[in-house]
């Protein structure tokens, strides 16, 4: 079993030493734990199905690439396991998870959710306002998710190990964390040409085959953390 998912235990807080690892390595392990919302009108949980990595200074990437440190990206600096959201174009809002050691910027971007249930989804159909005709259409994007959850600047630099917040992350269940035969896989990051050599790299992850990732890679290789998804 791999250690790292050995210490999550479902319905839980993320332990705090997930928070520490580098975001390429807690990405993928993100997947199939539970994203959770409380709103006035209940709490809305959602399964984690697909992340991207993005880590240190060196990745060109990053927002904070080459140390760049400023008002928006100060949070990416401290330690793990806070929010960092920013808006991209002017509307839309990004959700993404602090993680490493405070100093070494490292984030993962949170690009598709699942609901867990009918009550989740329909909640998540009322914030996000518009016709979702396919799964990934409600909450395959990472502007897409955050209009579903109502995520919005205003919880930036929001604790998430805090379960009764606004918004935490708690693992999933077994049943939930891996589904029969699923497989996580590994392709190039979204929109980031202009990363040179780093937008070649294949640190997006995703549940192949699952109805709300956001983009399909047809080129993507299974991730080889997750060689065998059974034994974990």
């Amino acid at each position: 079993m791999d250690p790292i998912l050995k210490q999550i235990k479902p319905g839980a807080p993320l332990p705090p030493a997930f928070y520490r690892l580098t975001a390429l390595e807690a990405a993928p392990r993100l997947l199939g734990q539970t994203l959770v919302r409380r709103t006035e009108e209940g709490d809305i949980r959602c399964r984690i199905v697909e992340t991207e990595s993005y880590g240190g200074i060196e990745d060109k990437g990053s927002h904070a690439y080459g140390g760049r440190r400023t008002a928006r990206t100060d949070i990416m600096f401290g330690p793990g396991g806070t929010a960092y959201i920013y808006l991209i174009y002017g509307m839309y809002n990004c959700l993404n998870v602090v993680t490493g050691t405070e100093g070494d910027p490292q984030a993962v971007l949170i690009r598709a959710v699942e609901p867990l249930s009918s009550a989740d989804e329909a909640a998540m159909r009322r914030y996000r306002g518009t016709a979702a005709r396919k799964p990934a259409d409600l909450s395959g994007g990472p502007g897409k998710l955050c209009r579903a959850l109502d995520i919005t600047k205003a919880l930036n630099g929001l604790t998430l190990d805090q379960p009764g917040g606004p918004l935490w992350i708690e693992g999933g269940s077994m049943s939930e964390r891996f589904g029969a035969d699923e497989v996580i896989v590994q392709a190039p990051r979204i929109g980031i040409a202009y990363a040179e050599e780093y937008a070649a790299k294949p640190w997006r992850f995703y549940f192949r085959g699952n109805p709300y990732v956001s983009v399909i890679d047809k080129q993507a290789e299974v991730w080889p953390g997750d060689a065998g998804v059974a034994d974990i």
